[in-house]
């Protein structure tokens, strides 16, 4: 993978409470805690846990039911590498 490729999710495997695993194009798998990723108006309703679990996968990345995603590199940014 070189700097002009673009990183996305290609596999998600939810852990608890608001930690998921996350699987990259690259190959890496990083541990991303959410709750502290979850600003402003639109994500404040993802603090309840309820609504935080209602995710799906797309092509590029996580996208929740109301509409809030986030950019691929910043999870990957944002993440813990996993052994």
């Amino acid at each position: 993978m070189n700097d002009l490729d673009l990183i996305r999710v290609t596999d998600v495997h939810y852990i608890k409470d608001y930690t998921m695993d996350l699987r990259f194009s690259n190959g890496e798998t990083r541990r991303v805690d959410f709750l502290p990723l979850l600003k402003g108006k639109r994500s404040e309703e993802l603090k309840v846990h309820r609504n935080f679990i209602q995710f799906a996968l797309n092509y590029w990345t996580l996208e929740w039911y109301n509409g809030v995603d986030f950019a691929p590199d910043f999870l990957y940014a944002n993440g813990t590498p996993t052994a």
